[in-house]
C-alpha cells in the first residue's frame, strides 16, 4: 500500500479496513473448519469473533458509503471520526492477535495439528499487517 493519497486518505483507510474485518472474519471460518475436535467453547469465540468483525466491516462500509455521498472535501470532525474508527479496527486486530497466540498455546487439537499452526501463524502475520498499515494512517 502507497501511503500517500492527498484528499482520498480517509477513502483509502476505510478501503483498506473493510478488507481486513472482511478477512479477519473470514479467518474464524478457516481455523472452526480446519481444526477437528476444536474444543467447543474456542468454537462458540472464533464464532463471536466472526460476528464482532462482521459488525465492524458493517460499520466502515456505513463511512464509506458516507464519505462516497459526501464527495471531498471532509470536514474535520468527519475525518476524527473515521481516525477513531480505525483505531478501534486496530485495537480489535490486536485483541484477535491474542486471541489467537491464547488458542495456539491452549487448544491440544491446534498445538498437535501442524497445518493448523502454520494456518494460525499466517493469519496473525495478515492481522499484523494491517495494524502496520493502521498505525501509519493514525500517526499521518
Amino acid at each position: 500500500m502507497q501511503y500517500f493519497y492527498g484528499n482520498k486518505m480517509p477513502l483509502r483507510v476505510l478501503d483498506e479496513a473493510d478488507f481486513w474485518k472482511h478477512q479477519e472474519a473470514e479467518h474464524t471460518v478457516v481455523i472452526r473448519e480446519l481444526v477437528d475436535h476444536l474444543e467447543p467453547e474456542y468454537v462458540e469465540l472464533l464464532k463471536q469473533w466472526e460476528q464482532a468483525f462482521s459488525q465492524t466491516e458493517g460499520l466502515v462500509r456505513r463511512y464509506l458509503e458516507t464519505l462516497i455521498r459526501s464527495g471531498y472535501p471532509i470536514t474535520y470532525g468527519f475525518y476524527r471520526q473515521i481516525i477513531q474508527l480505525v483505531c478501534f479496527c486496530l485495537q480489535q486486530s490486536q485483541q484477535f492477535i491474542s486471541f489467537l497466540n491464547h488458542l495456539a498455546a491452549r487448544s491440544k487439537p491446534i498445538r498437535t495439528n501442524q497445518t493448523a499452526i502454520v494456518v494460525l501463524n499466517h493469519i496473525r502475520l495478515e492481522s499484523e499487517y494491517f495494524i502496520g498499515v493502521a498505525q501509519v494512517i493514525i500517526r499521518g
